[in-house]
């Protein structure tokens, strides 16, 4: 892989090794932030269906609503 002519592939292989120990906690480590994430995901989706339909007041009050 690394005689390929590949740079960006060489690029995030360098900073995988450079963050080597960061990526083992990563993959290893029990805790996550899934919920966060999910939480974002759908306040985002929200965001989207309602562009240009209504003012802030609605958009909070469905996002506290889901």
């Amino acid at each position: 892989m690394e005689q390929a002519n590949l740079p960006h592939v060489h690029s995030f292989i360098r900073d995988l090794r450079l963050d080597q120990d960061a990526v083992h906690a990563a993959l290893t480590s029990r805790h996550h932030n899934g919920g966060t994430e999910g939480v974002n995901t759908k306040t985002k989706l929200i965001k989207r269906q309602m562009y240009g339909r209504a003012g802030f007041r609605l958009l909070r009050h469905h996002i506290l609503l889901q």
